[in-house]
């Protein structure tokens, strides 16, 4: 039980965001409150109203984390792709991240969030300005907004595919070959498509 005082034990903020994240691995979003976050982190049930007006402030914190994590790990999958092998690998990088961290993923992406959060806005938007630089230099010419969100809704429609079953995620190397195939198959339909628009035109 949390102790009287507990609340100066260090960073109750960043206690309050890793015991969310605990609760959120161990039980999913259902049962995820400011209450047990408090009796995770060992304080008072007040105390996390010091930083988070109510729960969906708590998931924004956390979700912002998550952001930068991923972003993270698709920068080391690749800084600056420009090639379908490259890109694959930080397509693969996002679909493992989601995989590896289920209930963070879908905090992320599926939980209702604190619109005036400037640390998940920030977070967000770089993970957009990330996509969109890809499309600049992968798609040169190309409508850079509307291909990023096409490729965003490609990578994340594939990594809540696998974590809900649809598609195998039986081992990290089944992953990684469907996810490759899969936008090796974004760039092969591209010119295709195109080239069967432009003779259907000619007829």
């Amino acid at each position: 039980m949390p102790q009287t005082g507990s609340y100066h034990h260090g960073d109750l903020r960043a206690a309050c965001v890793r015991a969310a994240r605990e609760l959120l691995e161990e039980d999913g979003s259902a049962n995820l409150s400011l209450r047990a976050v408090a009796r995770r982190a060992g304080v008072s049930p007040t105390a996390p109203y010091r930083h988070y007006a109510d729960r969906d402030a708590l998931v924004s914190a956390v979700a912002a984390e998550g952001y930068r994590e991923l972003a993270g790990q698709l920068a080391e999958a690749h800084p600056a792709p420009s090639t379908p092998d490259e890109l694959a690998a930080v397509a693969v990088a996002y679909v493992q991240f989601a995989l590896e961290h289920p209930a963070l993923f879908r905090a992320m992406f599926a939980e209702p969030c604190d619109p005036t959060s400037e640390e998940r806005v920030a977070a967000t938007a770089a993970i957009s300005e990330y996509v969109r630089g890809i499309v600049h230099t992968t798609f040169p010419g190309a409508d850079a907004e509307a291909l990023s969100t096409t490729v965003w809704a490609l990578v994340h429609g594939l990594a809540f595919l696998h974590l809900d079953g649809k598609l195998d995620a039986s081992t990290p190397e089944v992953v990684a070959a469907q996810v490759t195939a899969a936008v090796h198959a974004l760039f092969h339909a591209s010119p295709a498509m195109s080239e069967a628009a432009a003779a259907r035109t000619a007829v």
